[in-house]
């Protein structure tokens, strides 16, 4: 299995994963043109977060993505994980891990990035598990929100 920095020739798998994560986790039917749309316009404006793959024999089998948020605390960037996705046939083999492993390595060698923080569904204690596992704790923020509706 490979890391890296996701392409545009991924976009097509990416926007097919995040359609059916929102489905599994949500039961949230996203209209796939608005998610292309969304991913393309990252590909467009990297500053907006970067997408990550994981390949096994050039097939993309996971992805994440990442969105900076300044921390005027920090004097720095924290990385936000957002949008994890494993095919179901790969999930429990670490891949969460790996992904993890490679972004927190990130953080460590580059002195503008100052942490990783993401968010979990509530009811997924499966995710919670993983990621207290991994060192990660929930006990700052909670966090609240409000969308606007299609």
């Amino acid at each position: 299995m490979n890391i890296h920095q996701a392409e545009r020739s991924h976009i097509e798998d990416i926007v097919d994963f995040q359609v059916v994560m929102a489905r599994e986790t949500e039961d949230l039917i996203l209209n796939h043109g608005t998610v292309r749309k969304g991913v393309e316009s990252l590909f467009d404006d990297p500053k907006k977060g970067q997408y990550y793959v994981v390949t096994e024999n050039k097939k993309t089998i996971a992805c994440t993505l990442t969105v900076p948020e300044w921390s005027d605390w920090r004097n720095g960037t924290v990385l936000w994980i957002h949008s994890v996705y494993v095919i179901p046939e790969h999930r429990r083999k670490g891949i969460f891990r790996l992904i993890y492993e490679y972004l927190k390595n990130k953080v460590i060698v580059d002195e503008s990035l100052m942490g990783l923080r993401l968010y979990v569904e509530k009811s997924n204690s499966k995710a919670q598990k993983v990621y207290e596992s991994l060192g990660m704790n929930g006990e700052h923020y909670r966090m609240y929100e409000w969308l606007k509706n299609e």
